[in-house]
């Protein structure tokens, strides 16, 4: 009987044996990939994180500056943001930040500077419009307007088409081109959904234009019902 076991156990063994060596190189394999994945992706999360953190604190530091009025101390914190973590939100925001106050500090090419930066490399669509937009508004100040549309030109984010046109349409009408800032004011004022204050405003610029905003909706009313 004791043989007959043992038998059975050597059997078992070398058929145990049998399939690792057949398989036991590829199962060696995947098993090796699959705790490397989950190291590599833990390292890539920590990293992530890490990296989070530490542009979180930067950005910290930009908004303590601001409120002091350290325009001095919000570049350097903003330049290290740049220079270490340029694909984080923070870096953007930290860039709008120092454009708005360097603004109102009357440095326009310093806001030029920064607005310029996150409208080229920020990650974030919603930023990049917002900075294209700002850019915008400080260069038809300066009564640069042919560089002031090119910051506007090609396509928006669907929540930034009613505010880019309502833009174009001011720097059309600092152009003295009416038709063509009637055309972007008119689509600004369709784009926006009624109720929003800043279709109001877009309704006031068309008024002064001798344009009806009633009869703009019409028409996009009735264009809308021909398509159908």
């Amino acid at each position: 009987m004791a043989n007959h076991l043992d038998l059975e156990e050597q059997e078992q063994l070398d058929q145990l044996k049998h399939f690792w060596n057949t398989w036991g190189t590829l199962i060696s394999s995947v098993l090796i990939l699959v705790a490397g994945s989950l190291v590599a992706w833990n390292g890539y999360q920590y990293w992530q994180n890490r990296q989070a953190s530490q542009a979180a604190a930067l950005y910290d530091a930009v908004d303590v500056a601001a409120r002091a009025g350290d325009q001095a101390r919000m570049a350097q914190a903003f330049a290290d943001l740049k220079a270490k973590y340029a694909g984080t939100t923070q870096a953007s925001q930290a860039g709008l930040a120092l454009a708005k106050t360097m603004v109102e500090a009357g440095n326009a090419d310093g806001a030029k500077e920064a607005l310029a930066w996150v409208a080229a490399q920020s990650g974030d669509d919603g930023l990049k419009a917002l900075a294209k937009v700002r850019l915008a508004s400080v260069l038809m100040d300066q009564k640069n307007y042919d560089d002031a549309l090119k910051q506007l030109s090609g396509s928006a984010p669907l929540e930034f088409e009613a505010v880019f046109a309502d833009r174009k349409g001011d720097i059309y009408l600092l152009q003295d081109k009416r038709a063509e800032a009637i055309a972007e004011y008119a689509k600004a004022y369709k784009s926006f959904e009624e109720g929003v204050e800043y279709r109001r405003l877009v309704e006031v610029k068309l008024g002064a234009l001798g344009v009806s905003p009633q009869g703009v909706a019409v028409a996009a009313a009735g264009s809308i019902d021909g398509v159908k």
